[in-house]
C-alpha cells in the first residue's frame, strides 16, 4: 500500500493531513470499502455502494468560475452558469478545510485514449469508494507512469461538506460543483454522487479539445472487423450502452468520446452502465461484467448480497462502472 505524498498538496492547502493512500489497488480499495462500512460485497464479487440523497447529478449546482480568457469561450446559460472569483474562493477554502487533517485517497487517471488528445487527471476524496469509482472510469497509467505523474486538472471532492452560506453567494443550494480553468482545478461539495465526477471532466474536455479543433461528443461508439466505426448519440439514460454493446462489434467506449487528426477515441477506461431491470440474456455482456472490481450503485439486495436488479426502490438510476 502506498502512502506517500504527491508533490503540491501543501502548495494549495491542504494541511495536516493524515494517510495519503496513492492510487490503491483494487484490492486496497475493497478493503476500505468494507472496513469503513462504505460498502457491501454482492454475491458476484461487486461492490455495493450508496451515494446518499444525491442518486443523479445536480446540473443546477455547476458553475464555472467567470474570468478571461476562459470566459469568452464558454456558453453561458442555466447548464453554465457564472460564479464569481471571490466566491468560488470562499467554497474552495471550504472544501480545503474539510479535507485537511482527513486521511485522503488520491487517484491519478488519464482522460483520453489518444496520444495526442489526452489529460493527466487526479482526484482527491476521503471517500474509498469514489476513489474505486474513477479508477474504473478513466483510464490507468502504468506504474512507471505515475512515478512521474503530473496533473494537468485536479478535481477535490470534499461531498461532506455543504455550502451553508449558499444564498448569501446567490446559489442554487448547498451543494456545489465548481470548475476554475485557468486554476486547472474542480471542486465538490454536498453530493456524493460519483458520475458528478464523470462528467464534470466530460465538461472540460468539452472545453480543451474544440480548442484544439478536435471534436467531443456525447455517444457511444464501437468498431467492426473492418474498422467501420458506428457511433449511437444520446442523452443520459437513453440507450447508448446496450446499442454499443454489440457481440459482433468491438467497444470503443459507451458515452464520451473525441475525434482527433487519428480517429474516434473513448475518453473513459470503463462503462458506466444502467442496471435497472438488467437481465442476463437481453443485456450478456453488462451482467457478465459485474463481477470483483466493479462498483455497483444504489442497488437493493438481500442480506445474502444478492442483487435485485428490479428494484427501483432507491433510485431508477441504478448504476454500474
Amino acid at each position: 500500500m502506498s502512502t506517500r505524498t504527491p508533490n503540491g498538496l501543501d502548495k494549495l492547502g491542504l494541511k495536516n493531513i493524515g494517510d495519503v493512500y496513492y492510487n490503491l489497488s483494487y484490492d486496497e480499495l475493497q478493503a476500505h470499502e468494507v472496513n469503513s462500512g462504505e460498502c457491501k460485497i454482492s454475491t458476484s464479487g461487486a461492490a455495493m455502494c450508496d451515494t446518499g440523497i444525491f442518486t443523479g447529478r445536480s446540473p443546477k449546482d455547476k458553475y464555472f468560475v467567470n474570468q478571461a480568457p476562459s470566459n469568452q469561450y464558454i456558453a453561458w446559460g442555466d447548464v453554465n452558469a457564472k460564479i464569481d472569483k471571490s466566491i468560488y474562493e470562499e467554497l474552495l477554502d471550504i472544501t480545503l478545510t474539510q479535507l485537511s487533517g482527513k486521511n485522503i485517497y488520491i487517484t491519478d487517471v488519464y482522460a483520453g485514449a489518444s496520444d495526442t488528445s489526452k489529460r493527466s487527471i487526479r482526484f482527491i476524496s476521503e471517500v474509498a469508494w469514489q476513489a474505486h469509482f474513477v479508477k474504473n472510469m478513466f483510464i490507468r497509467p502504468t506504474q512507471e507512469e505515475l512515478e512521474t505523474f503530473k496533473p494537468d486538472f485536479t478535481v477535490y471532492n470534499a461531498c461532506k461538506t455543504v455550502d451553508e452560506k449558499f444564498k448569501e453567494h446567490g446559489l442554487n443550494s448547498d451543494v456545489y460543483v465548481v470548475f476554475n480553468i485557468e486554476d486547472n482545478i474542480s471542486i465538490i461539495g454536498g453530493t456524493w454522487y460519483g458520475g458528478e465526477m464523470k462528467k464534470g471532466i466530460f465538461s472540460m474536455m468539452n472545453y480543451w479539445l474544440p480548442l484544439e479543433g478536435k471534436l467531443s461528443m456525447h455517444c457511444s461508439a464501437n468498431v467492426g472487423e473492418e474498422d467501420d466505426v458506428c457511433l449511437f448519440f444520446g442523452l443520459s439514460g437513453t440507450g447508448k450502452t446496450t446499442l454499443s454493446t454489440d457481440p459482433k462489434r468491438a467497444l470503443i467506449g459507451d458515452d464520451e468520446h473525441g475525434w482527433d487528426e487519428h480517429g474516434v477515441f473513448n475518453f473513459e477506461g470503463g462503462c458506466y452502465a444502467k442496471v435497472i431491470n438488467l437481465d442476463e440474456k437481453s443485456e450478456p455482456e453488462i451482467f457478465g461484467a459485474i463481477v470483483k472490481d466493479a462498483l455497483l450503485e444504489n442497488v437493493v439486495a438481500n442480506e445474502t448480497g444478492k442483487v435485485d436488479y428490479t428494484d427501483g426502490s432507491k433510485t431508477e438510476n441504478t448504476r454500474v462502472s
